[in-house]
Order: C-alpha cells, then sequence, then structure tokens
C-alpha cells in the first residue's frame, strides 16, 4: 500500500512546494520573501518549526524570519549569530547533500555558541529514525552560481528547521525536498534583494535628482535675479570664451540684449589694454580688474571673478563669471591719483610727479653723446666699457655697480657749441616775473587766475608728451625730449610771449613777464641736480634781463 501510495505523496508535496514558492516570488519586499520562505517550509515540507538565518554586509547571520512558533518567534528574532560559530556548525555533522544534520548525541557542544536557538522537550527516541528533540537540520542557501542549477556561489543564508510532523528524520524524499527548496528559497532571497536595493536606488535616485532640480532651479533663480552681473562662457576648445548665458544685470550693465551677448566672447567685449588680464584670469580662474566694452562704444570697469567649473570625467567645462560695476571705485581712485600727483589750482603735474617722469628717464651711468654708441656696442659683445670718466663696467660678468641698461635708452645733452643736430631732453625752468606785486596789489584770487592762465598757455605751448609742471607758488617746470639747442631757446622765447599778454583777473588786465633757464637732463644725474642746473640759469637768464622787462601791471 505504501509502494502505491508514494507516488500520489509525492506529487501532492510537489503541488504544495509549487504553491509555496509562487507565494514567495509574489512578495512585494525582501522581508516578506523571508517570511515567506519560513511559512513555506511549515506548510509545504512538514516542519512545525522554520528560521531564516540571514547574513548580513558583516558576514555574521541574523534571524531574519521565523514560522510555527510565536513565542520563539519573538524570543530570537533580530538576534545575531557569528559567522565563526555558524561556520563551525555547517562544518560538522552528516552531510545529506547539501544539507547539515547534526544529531543530538553531537549537538551538545554547540550548546554555548552564540548561534540563537530554541530548545524543545519532549521523550528520548524510542527507535533508531525517531526525531529528537535536540537533533538539528540546516539547509545552507547559496547565490547562484554562474551555470543555472549552479548553488555554489556565496552564502546568503541558512535554513533551520525542527520537530518534523511525522516525528521522523526525513528520508531521501524529504531531504530532497528540503535541499530544492532551499536552493528556490535562495535564489527568491537574492532576487528580492536585487528588487530592494533597485528600489533603494531609484529612491535614492529619485531624491538626488530632486535635490538637483532644487539646485538647478536655486542656481538659475541666484544666477538671473543676480544685483551683479553673471555670464557662463566656454572653457577650451575652439570657441573658448564664448559667451553661453547672461543675466539681466550684465546685459543693462553693458547696454547690450542677451541674445547679443551669445555672438561675442569676453575678449571681443574686453578693452584691448586689458586682454592680457583677461587671457591670464579665463586660464587660471581668480580675479582681475579690467575695461568691457559698451553698445555705445564707451568702457566700464569692472571687476571679473572668474570660477572653473570642472567635470571629473571630461576636465574644465565652462567658466563661471561674476562681474561688478566698479566704475565708481575706479574714478575715485583716479581721482585720488590725480591730486596726489597734480596740483590742485592748474591741474598741471606737481613737484613729485615731475620728479618722478623724470627720474624714469635718467639711469645712475653718466654717458657722454660721443660715448654712448660705443659703449653700447661693446656691452653688446659683452667687453669691459670705459666712460668718459675713466669708470669701467665690465657686463659680461654681471659686476655692473649700476644695473642692467640692456634695455635703456641712455639720456644725453647736446653738445655746448654750435647746434650740430644732436638733440637731447631739455628742462625749462621758469620763474614768473612781478607776480608777488599782483598779489600783494588785487589779492591772492588774482593771483591765482594769474596762475590758471599761465599753466594754460604753457600748456597750449608745448608738443603733446612734453610735460608742464608746476612745482610751487609761480614756478613751473617744462620737459621737452628731442630738442636741440637752438631748440630749447625758441621754445623759451615762444613760451615767454604767449606769457606776457595780458590776462584778465578779478575784472581787470594784468601782466606778467617770465624768466627761462634751460637746462639739460643725461644720464648720471639726479632729478634734483637736472632742476638744480636749470634753476641757476634761470637766475642767471632774470639777472642779466633789464628790470623794467620784469615790470608787472
Amino acid at each position: 500500500m505504501e509502494t502505491e501510495s508514494e507516488p500520489y505523496v509525492r506529487l501532492a508535496s510537489l503541488r504544495q512546494l509549487h504553491q509555496v514558492m509562487a507565494e514567495v516570488n509574489k512578495a512585494r519586499s525582501l522581508a516578506d520573501t523571508l517570511q515567506a520562505v519560513a511559512d513555506g517550509v511549515v506548510q509545504a515540507l512538514g516542519y512545525e518549526l522554520a528560521c531564516v538565518n540571514l547574513v548580513r554586509p558583516d558576514g555574521d547571520l541574523v534571524v531574519a524570519a521565523f514560522s510555527g512558533n510565536q513565542a520563539a518567534e519573538a524570543l530570537i528574532t533580530g538576534r545575531v549569530g557569528s559567522r565563526e560559530s555558524w561556520d563551525r556548525r555547517l562544518a560538522m555533522g552528516e552531510q545529506w547533500g547539501d544539507l547539515i544534520f547534526i544529531p543530538h548525541t553531537e549537538g551538545w557542544i554547540l550548546d554555548d555558541d552564540d548561534v540563537p536557538q530554541w530548545y524543545t522537550d519532549g521523550p528520548a527516541p524510542r527507535f533508531e529514525d525517531e526525531w529528537h528533540p535536540s537533533d538539528r537540520l540546516f539547509a545552507p542557501m547559496y547565490a547562484p552560481g554562474p551555470q543555472r542549477g549552479d548553488a555554489s556561489g556565496e552564502l546568503i543564508g541558512v535554513l533551520s528547521v525542527d520537530r518534523p510532523r511525522n516525528g521522523r528524520r526525513p528520508g531521501a524524499w524529504g531531504r530532497e525536498a528540503l535541499q530544492m527548496y532551499a536552493f528556490q528559497a535562495a535564489i527568491a532571497i537574492s532576487n528580492a534583494r536585487l528588487r530592494s536595493n533597485m528600489q533603494r536606488a531609484l529612491v535614492r535616485l529619485e531624491r538626488d535628482q530632486q535635490a538637483l532640480r532644487a539646485s538647478e532651479e536655486s542656481f538659475r533663480q541666484a544666477f538671473e535675479y543676480a544685483p551683479s552681473g553673471m555670464a557662463i562662457a566656454e572653457m577650451g576648445g575652439d570657441q573658448h570664451g564664448r559667451i553661453l548665458r547672461t543675466n539681466d544685470a550684465l546685459c543693462r550693465l553693458l547696454g547690450r540684449p542677451a541674445s547679443a551677448m551669445r555672438r561675442y566672447a569676453f575678449s571681443d567685449l574686453v578693452h584691448p589694454e586689458d586682454i592680457g588680464t583677461l587671457l591670464r584670469t579665463s586660464a587660471e580662474g581668480g580675479r582681475a580688474e579690467l575695461r568691457l566694452g559698451r553698445r555705445d562704444g564707451t568702457y566700464v570697469w569692472v571687476s571679473l571673478r572668474n570660477s572653473v567649473v570642472a567635470d571629473a570625467a571630461d576636465g574644465p567645462r565652462f567658466l563661471l563669471t561674476h562681474v561688478e560695476d566698479i566704475e565708481e571705485r575706479k574714478r575715485r581712485e583716479l581721482q585720488l591719483a590725480h591730486r596726489a600727483s597734480h596740483d590742485s589750482l592748474t591741474g598741471l603735474p606737481n613737484s613729485a610727479e615731475l620728479r618722478a617722469r623724470l627720474a624714469a628717464r635718467l639711469c645712475r651711468r653718466p654717458q657722454s653723446p660721443h660715448a654712448a654708441a660705443a659703449d653700447v656696442m661693446d656691452a653688446a659683445y659683452g667687453h669691459p666699457v670705459t666712460d668718459s670718466g675713466g669708470h669701467t663696467f665690465d657686463f659680461s660678468s654681471g659686476t655692473d655697480p649700476y644695473g642692467a641698461f640692456d634695455h635703456h635708452v641712455h639720456t644725453v645733452a647736446p653738445g655746448d657749441g654750435p647746434d650740430d643736430g644732436a638733440k637731447g631732453l631739455a628742462v625749462l625752468f621758469c620763474d614768473l616775473d612781478g607776480f608777488k606785486s599782483i598779489n600783494d596789489r588785487f589779492g591772492h584770487n588774482a593771483g591765482d587766475a594769474v596762475l590758471i592762465e599761465v599753466a594754460r598757455r604753457l600748456g597750449g605751448g608745448v608738443r603733446d608728451g612734453d610735460t608742464v609742471a608746476r612745482l610751487g607758488g609761480d614756478e613751473f617746470v617744462i620737459l621737452a625730449d628731442g630738442l636741440g639747442r637752438a631748440d630749447a631757446q625758441d621754445l623759451a622765447v615762444r613760451l615767454r610771449n604767449e606769457i606776457v599778454q595780458p590776462i584778465r583777473a578779478e575784472g581787470r588786465a594784468v601782466r606778467v613777464g617770465a624768466s627761462f633757464g634751460i637746462g639739460w637732463a643725461h644720464c648720471g644725474m639726479t632729478a634734483d641736480e637736472v632742476l638744480k642746473s636749470a634753476d641757476e640759469r634761470m637766475y642767471v637768464e632774470k639777472r642779466s634781463r633789464p628790470k623794467q622787462h620784469r615790470r608787472a601791471g
């Protein structure tokens, strides 16, 4: 009778197993899958108790699901057993295919390890294959291997079963059924894990995308509504510096619509003198102050700050440029610089500025007009050079005590003889004659008006590039380069004739005269020495003129 009914029993068991696996695979979450696996052991395989021990990321195993006894479930669910203890259990006992059976005669040595377990009471077995309450049966679950049906992958968990309903140790069919169930359960758990990981990844991705969208919107609003100019420009390649996007503030600052801005690169808008500054800033990021062109052809001073926005894989991608209008600050700076270097009454360069311009033309090495060319040639070929004063300079050894003159054009004075065509830097020292009496008779306002008009006439009587400066009081100095001695004399006469013309001051016409002394600057002199020389010549000239020619009126 048992032989006739065995196929029916096996078919009924397969039907139950199929139904249970369908329920396992329908589970929507990893937790539901684990519980379905534990419940399936009790429902389809004829055991009263089943436990799913799941491998954690750290390697230890946690009791993730329990079925068959609520008290036992509450006692051990969530408890953890070390991987070391589990490896010891799976390495001992009897091998039933992929199953591990540890009989009660050997299991006592495991009572003190840290694997969570339950205890049941009952009588000792009465026959050989009767189940003992201390017997243990484990079904390891392995992740599917690369070949179909291969269960040699990584251990993902262990099924623990207890108390068969028929009271006997499982036979060949029961063992095969449990082994097949563990294999299918491992697949279901692996798939559930994948789904769970995918769901978490999708949740993270959606969260990241929401954060990215929020960040992009925040950036867009910060970019569009920033009170100062903002732009995004390409970086690298043929289109380096081409403007991709601008905000309203930058368009208003430059007087150009956004559609027109996209036709330009910053190099098209920057002042020609500032192009080097722009290129250095664009290549390295950082900050610079330069001028950008407006639509009306004027330029505005801006502070331009670049941030290089890079991609981890592709390198630099574009420049985020912040443009701040500093026109007013630059105007104040230029005004302060002008005030520091110019006379407040006449607007001419002051004494400090005059000395700075003069000193910029002079080096400490004395030169004569006849020795200059030969000295430069000797220096170029690395030979020692001796000047007219007997000083020797060895340029090839780097022992020149006055510094390097590789790019310096020496300033020389024309000879003292007849004008032979030599040109030099003439320094005309001008002192007004009769100016004190105007101050005394008509007041300082009249005197100031005279000084302002004299400054205007002097400025109008010289060439572009010449310098007219006020030393202080009624003293003026003119620096005129490229003049011979006769040219300098002619210039002094022309300027004197301009100055002696009547001047309207405080409602009346007054006159002042002017005395000029002509000095010559050359390398080897200091600025003060040049001015002193011209001043002395002026006093010689003043004393040589009749007093009536120096009268003011």
